[in-house]
């Protein structure tokens, strides 16, 4: 059978756009292992630094959850930093199309993402399944290890910046320094009366179960989104 036209355009999409996509999570899985180790190192540093000077029981503590997670917890704080398996595009109105990086080359564009989230550490120590944690930043990383950031304080490499520098260990320490200082001045603030003037017998039927009361540090607030 004689290949058509169409058809060898969808072959050509294929082999262009895999080829592209597995660079973007190639380069995306590397700098999310080098995040990973930045983090350790962190977490060691600072926690001897505070060795002597407040209770042992308030700490940095790394724990690696796996090849697309790691966790980093802070006093009351806990950061997880996810890296998702599929590679992005931008949706039309996004300032990254007035970049003159990505307008001189459009698979410039495709990125592979790392979030990064804030909950509080008592939700996992209780198992408070129901409470609710928050997106504070997002990394960006495309086939040439090119990066920006969105987020809380996130100011490092913006999107008009992209392709300016690559994602190594010394971009990587501002940006986790900014999330890891949100999150400890991102305080629980007192939920809403009205958010919590009902409560239900199941509420209190199970040994006075802390998990089904959900906390999150805005519940009943909004959480803009101001400053990404």
């Amino acid at each position: 059978m004689e290949t058509t036209p169409l058809r060898a355009k969808i072959l050509d999409t294929i082999i262009r756009k895999s080829t592209l996509k597995q660079k973007v999570f190639d380069n995306s899985f590397a700098a999310f292992n080098t995040l990973k180790e930045t983090l350790l190192e962190m977490a060691s540093e600072m926690d001897d630094e505070l060795d002597g000077k407040l209770d042992r029981r308030v700490r940095l503590e790394y724990r690696d959850r796996g090849k697309f997670e790691a966790q980093l917890q802070v006093a009351n704080d806990i950061l997880i930093f996810q890296m998702h398996t599929d590679v992005f595009e931008f949706e039309d109105g996004h300032p990254i199309w007035q970049n003159p990086y990505v307008a001189a080359d459009r698979e410039n564009s495709y990125c592979g993402l790392v979030n990064i989230y804030n909950f509080l550490s008592d939700s996992f120590k209780f198992n408070r399944n129901a409470d609710e944690g928050y997106l504070i930043g997002r990394i960006f990383i495309n086939r040439e290890r090119r990066y920006f950031v969105e987020g809380k304080q996130q100011t490092s490499m913006r999107a008009a910046d992209f392709g300016c520098g690559e994602l190594d260990r010394d971009a990587l320490i501002p940006i986790l320094e900014s999330a890891i200082d949100f999150a400890l001045n991102f305080d629980l603030l007192m939920p809403p009366y009205e958010e919590n003037k009902r409560v239900t017998v199941d509420q209190f039927n199970t040994k006075m179960d802390n998990s089904k009361f959900v906390t999150g540090k805005r519940l009943g607030y909004d959480f803009d989104i101001e400053d990404i």
